[in-house]
């Protein structure tokens, strides 16, 4: 490993992380609450960040374990030192709960320990939000939008750090690639703000609720998230930037150049919006047949926005699903799995995923029928390399197990089975809410700390799409060269 290398990233990410800090402290000092926490919070960013740009250093050559160790420390040294804040403010004096709340923050999980959130400084909730909307597309990518210097080199870190099985770049440079995703998450965050607003969503809630939105994190200002405001038009404003949200953000892009035709082949979109409409309608059937729901808007709605707000991994709630039929919390366990869709901001498995494993099912079904037939695998047309397809499968396994190992911790704590296994799910998912007593109108403070060490763990697993920190544990990444 380039050592000299990887800590000149780790503070260019300290800096930026510093500068971000900012906004907040302004709040908090113009509020009177906690903007000394954040200044003094900045500062020791800072001076570490700095200290680590100017170790010295000639070769700047980049190789693809330096950027999978250079994303994996990033992503670990941002949620160690953006849980400062928390401490130094005395709102969550416990460094492990300022840990799991960044860690679900930056991932965009939405879990929390937040017991109460009507009443906390301002400065604190703007910060909770940032955090989400800085990993929404990552905070790397950001970085490299902002100071792009490290050549050609930075394709590594994109490649790391964006979800999904194949990574492609919508121009030849990566800074300009990072600038434009940048551009279209900006975009949509503007335009949810405004639409907000013209709901009647305060200001303030307005841009909390855009970043936590468009970054599918699902940090939200009050207790009853977005039932607390008890309007449909702000419940569909959000349905639409979410499921928006949860859309390759290249797809975004070619229909803004006015692609459409490489919007309407793609096969991930399809699956992705017949099993939004399909869990949807599942569960408004449920619902008016088992539970005596009446078939009207309110029950449209609580049924799109949940399976919406689940399967994009928002987090958000209008109605508290644990009180549903198990047939409709299985159904949205189901979407929680599947997630989004490759380079979203979604969690998940992602939607790619699933359509390549039904497909190389089916091909290996073909094979035993048919052992002479040789058959290829296609993605909106082209060839999938079979590496791509052994490197999902292990995905999967890997996934799996880190969610039984995950569950088995958590169990620990005597929390029952299915708070165990879906806070694990949610954590790995990046989807925030578990359900029983960890759903969506309880949260992770009585877990132990160790069950949120490792939860944390689980959703930077889960957000770095496991094999960046697993690599980590390997002794060969570390070998000097």
């Amino acid at each position: 490993m380039n050592y000299k290398l990887v800590f000149h990233i780790l503070g260019l990410i300290l800096r930026v992380e510093a500068v971000l800090m900012l906004p907040a402290a302004v709040i908090g000092l113009s509020t009177g609450r906690d903007g000394t926490a954040f200044l003094l919070s900045a500062a020791i960013t800072l001076a570490v960040g700095q200290a680590l740009v100017m170790l010295p250093g000639k070769n700047m050559k980049m190789q693809a374990r330096d950027g999978f160790a250079a994303v994996a420390l990033c992503w670990i040294c941002l949620s160690l030192f953006g849980a400062l804040p928390y401490v130094f403010s005395g709102v969550l004096p416990n460094y492990v709960d300022a840990v799991f709340e960044t860690v679900s923050g930056f991932t965009t999980t939405g879990a929390t320990v937040f017991t109460f959130m009507e009443g906390q400084p301002l400065g604190v909730l703007f910060w909770r939000a940032q955090t989400q909307w800085m990993g929404g597309v990552g905070v790397l990518v950001l970085a490299l939008a902002l100071v792009p210097k490290l050549g050609e080199g930075s394709v590594f870190l994109m490649r790391a750090e964006s979800p999904g099985p194949i990574k492609s770049k919508l121009t030849p440079r990566v800074g300009d690639t990072a600038k434009i995703l940048y551009s279209i998450y900006i975009g949509l965050t503007a335009a949810e703000i405004l639409c907000l607003r013209l709901a009647g969503m305060p200001w303030f809630d307005c841009v909390i609720h855009a970043f936590t939105t468009i970054s599918t994190g699902g940090f939200s200002v009050k207790n009853a998230s977005i039932a607390a405001y008890g309007s449909l038009t702000i419940e569909w404003i959000i349905i639409v930037f979410m499921f928006l949200s949860g859309i390759n953000f290249a797809l975004l892009y070619y229909a803004v150049c006015r692609n459409f035709r490489a919007v309407f082949q793609s096969g991930e979109l399809r699956s992705y919006t017949l099993m939004t409409v399909g869990a949807s309608a599942l569960i408004v059937l449920n619902l008016v047949c088992h539970a005596s729901w009446a078939l009207d808007a309110r029950t449209v709605t609580d049924s799109v926005f949940q399976v919406v707000t689940l399967m994009t991994t928002t987090g958000y709630m209008t109605y508290d699903y644990v009180l549903w039929p198990t047939f409709s919390q299985v159904v949205l366990v189901l979407v929680m799995f599947a997630g989004g869709c490759a380079g979203s901001t979604a969690g998940g498995i992602k939607q790619i995923r699933v359509v390549l494993l039904m497909k190389n099912l089916r091909r290996e079904v073909q094979r035993i029928l048919h052992p002479r037939v040789v058959t290829t695998i296609k993605s909106d047309g082209e060839r999938v390399d079979e590496p791509i397809l052994s490197g999902i499968t292990l995905f999967f396994f890997a996934y799996i197990l880190l969610l039984l190992i995950g569950t088995l911790v958590v169990a620990w704590d005597d929390v029952g089975f299915t708070a165990a296994f879906t806070a694990s799910l949610t954590c790995i998912s990046n989807v925030g809410p578990a359900f029983d007593i960890l759903g969506p109108t309880g949260n992770f403070f009585a877990l132990s700390n160790v069950s949120k060490l490792f939860l944390s763990l689980n959703m930077l697993l889960g957000r770095l799409e496991i094999m960046p920190l697993l690599l980590l544990l390997f002794p060969s990444l570390w070998r000097k060269r």
